[in-house]
């Protein structure tokens, strides 16, 4: 047998041959697609990765304040924040905020950075991409509305985030925030155990995770002192990181 100037002696030799064709047509087809299709073109270079740490040359750190809830402990953590002279960034929940529209006044009259912290405390690498620029919007424009302020730090809820939640957020103006320490404070309700996880292996740059809890509020004036007796200025997160 001869097909395209090969001679084939026998039967098996001819499927082989077949064989490889086929398995050749495929891979430049899986190619093709790769390179020519929608989803490639569409490719979108994000121009900053999330950040997990400040400047870490600095002596500074930030103290990241998530909410979604705890608004009975909030007076007494702005109250302590001012006792220190101190300045932070508080994440914000779009349904949290819809709800309280005075505190996050207060908050905001306090001198604190308002960040974003998305609507409804979503998985955000389980979200399309429509769904993702949804949470960050609508949270952007409640806050907005009520403060007349334009965020543009984000914190993905539970620090979940794929390259499809960095591409919208960077595409709406955003930085996307992770951090370098957690209290795990809405879980471990020991505020020794809260206190030691914000101050023992601190150090200039971190950004470390907290949320309004009883425990939180407790440990907050000696997580503050400690923290200042070890050289280091608590500040807000677009300070610490130099945006």
């Amino acid at each position: 047998m001869r097909i395209f100037g090969f001679n084939f002696k026998s039967e098996k030799k001819f499927v082989h041959f077949t064989c490889n064709v086929i398995l050749a047509c495929l891979i430049i087809a899986v190619v093709a697609v790769a390179v020519f299709s929608p989803l490639a073109t569409d490719a979108y270079v994000v121009s900053s990765p999330a950040y997990y740490n400040g400047d870490k040359s600095s002596d500074k750190v930030s103290l990241m304040v998530n909410v979604y809830w705890g608004t009975e402990y909030l007076d007494s953590m702005l109250e302590t924040f001012d006792k220190y002279n101190v300045k932070t960034t508080f994440f914000i929940g779009g349904c949290w905020a819809g709800k309280n529209n005075e505190m996050l006044k207060k908050i905001a009259s306090k001198g604190h950075e308002i960040a974003n912290h998305g609507y409804y405390h979503k998985d955000h690498k389980k979200l399309n991409e429509e769904q993702n620029r949804n949470e960050i919007v609508m949270t952007q424009e409640l806050i907005e509305g009520i403060l007349g302020v334009k965020t543009n730090l984000f914190a993905p809820p539970s620090g979940s985030f794929n390259d499809r939640t960095l591409k919208v957020a960077d595409s709406l103006g955003y930085k996307t925030i992770m951090w370098s320490l957690d209290t795990i404070d809405w879980r471990d309700k020991n505020t020794k155990t809260i206190f030691k996880r914000a101050t023992e292996k601190t150090k200039g740059g971190d950004l470390i995770l907290m949320h309004p809890t009883l425990n939180t509020a407790e440990a907050l004036d000696d997580i503050l002192k400690t923290l200042q007796n070890k050289g280091l200025t608590v500040s807000t997160v677009s300070d610490v990181c130099n945006f």
